[in-house]
């Protein structure tokens, strides 16, 4: 059963976790995967591994947006009295660009240095890129710079628009939570509730997408901020809604069917197994519609399954929950950057890639736990990876905020 909307809602911790968890699953995906490309890549690519990487690949990204949104629902409601929206922004960029800036200077660079020297031939020793790299006026690698050089964040692009989006969330917080007090909004079915998110998203993809394709720009990306302020929103309203997301909970079976179907006609397509309607695609706008209502059903079908999975058999607390709660963004920090490097370390050695890939899933979490540990000893380092400077007492621990860094 869903507890009420005051209580701690540690299935939030269970997602949370989770989605950055997939997040390594995943982007070690990206090192194999063929044709996909990413900073670095293996020699053994795998033509099948896409078929797996989409079925988490359209919404991984949305679901910490909208456990995010839930999480500062109800962080909010819990501190109201003692804590304003601007001291949780405030509290919040401290936490997220700190790390954000800390990491652009130290933990990203070998990411692309790597990245030049496998696929654009670098040369240059690590130190030397490095002074190229925090230089802003860098002739190195030209096709690689921004407005700020070589600069960049890489898989780290979360926090800033994770930042940006808590803003304008605080902005309308006084009008959302005057709509979420409504009767009528307070008792909407489930499927107006769902056809209202599809709807919206729909109308973002149909207008935006193809022309302001996914960049990570943060100046740019416009298709991708209506999509993932939505979800945020989308969260945020939920944790209010305590009525529809207990609804949300009690049809996950159905979300998980209709997810399966709608990935099923995805894997199909792709194959071009679908050809008699697919030719169609450019030509018929509601055969673009058609296609849209599938990819937002997707979307959407997997998010609110997982969430109802996540209600009904993870609202529970344990060791391991606690502990993944606080190390959850060092470890979002580390990873990518550890594949990188562990996996350019492996490559001469010419391992089978059934050897290969777990071991390179070992060797990265084995790093982000360590990484972790190291992090958290002293103050200075918790202050630079988002961490709460004092270390609270383990009943402290067990019942922090939820809104923790990555929220």
């Amino acid at each position: 059963m869903t507890q009420v909307i005051d209580n701690r809602r540690y299935d939030i911790d269970w997602l949370r976790t989770l989605a950055f968890g997939l997040l390594i699953l995943y982007h070690v995906g990206m090192y194999y995967v063929f044709e996909w490309g990413w900073h670095i890549k293996s020699v053994q690519q795998s033509v099948w591994l896409q078929d797996m990487m989409i079925l988490i690949n359209p919404w991984r990204m949305s679901l910490l947006f909208f456990v995010s949104g839930m999480a500062l629902a109800l962080f909010l409601r819990k501190g109201q009295q003692q804590t304003s929206a601007w001291q949780v922004f405030a509290m919040r960029s401290k936490r997220l660009l700190v790390p954000l800036i800390f990491s652009m200077y130290v933990i990203v660079p070998p990411q692309l240095f790597y990245e030049l020297q496998q696929q654009h031939g670098l040369s240059l020793g690590y130190w030397s890129f490095l002074q190229e790299y925090w230089n802003v006026d860098t002739s190195l690698a030209p096709f690689k710079h921004s407005s700020i050089g070589l600069l960049t964040w890489n898989h780290l692009w979360f926090l800033p628009y994770l930042w940006c989006y808590s803003l304008l969330l605080l902005l309308l917080k006084p009008a959302l939570e005057w709509v979420l007090q409504t009767k009528h909004c307070q008792q909407v079915s489930i499927g107006w509730g769902v056809t209202v998110i599809g709807l919206t998203t729909f109308i973002m993809w149909f207008l935006l997408r193809e022309s302001y394709p996914t960049s990570h720009d943060l100046l740019n990306d416009w298709y991708s901020h209506a999509k993932y302020f939505w979800v945020l929103v989308c969260g945020f309203c939920l944790a209010r809604m305590p009525q529809l997301w207990q609804k949300i909970v009690e049809q996950r079976r159905w979300f998980l069917c209709i997810a399966l179907l709608c990935y099923g006609f995805i894997i199909l397509d792709r194959h071009e197994q679908l050809m008699f309607i697919a030719q169609y695609y450019q030509s018929s706008i509601w055969v673009k519609s058609f296609y849209g209502t599938i990819f937002i059903s997707n979307h959407w079908a997997w998010i609110l399954a997982v969430v109802g999975y996540a209600g009904h058999y993870l609202n529970f607390s344990n060791r391991f929950i606690v502990y993944a709660n606080q190390a959850i963004l060092p470890w979002y920090i580390f990873h990518q950057t550890l594949i990188v490097v562990i996996a350019m370390k492996l490559l001469p050695l010419h391992l089978p890639a059934f050897v290969e890939a777990p071991l390179l899933i070992l060797l990265t979490s084995l790093g982000c736990l360590v990484g972790y540990e190291l992090v958290r000893r002293t103050s200075l380092s918790r202050w630079l990876f988002g961490l709460k400077i004092t270390v609270a007492k383990k009943h402290s621990i067990a019942h922090a905020n939820q809104d923790k860094v990555v929220s």
